[in-house]
């Protein structure tokens, strides 16, 4: 079986967009934190890890795939 694919899309959430990026659950918890508190730091933005994705505030699709093509 496959592992799940790679996404990083855009939701609107109350008049806000949120960047999502998911696929990553089988990286573990921690793994996830860093790379959320990494990219938060990069790009200047707040965000979570929830259900196994990362949430990002604002539209960042662009720099988040940026991030992951260049080796997190």
């Amino acid at each position: 079986m496959a592992p799940p694919a790679l996404k990083v899309f855009l939701e609107k959430r109350a008049s806000k967009q949120v960047t999502v990026i998911s696929g990553l659950h089988t990286c573990g918890t921690a793994r996830l934190e860093a790379m959320a508190k990494e990219m938060k730091g990069k790009f200047g933005c707040g965000g979570t890890v929830k259900d196994g994705r990362i949430e990002l505030q604002g539209d960042v699709v662009g720099k988040a795939k940026g991030f992951l093509r260049d080796g997190c």
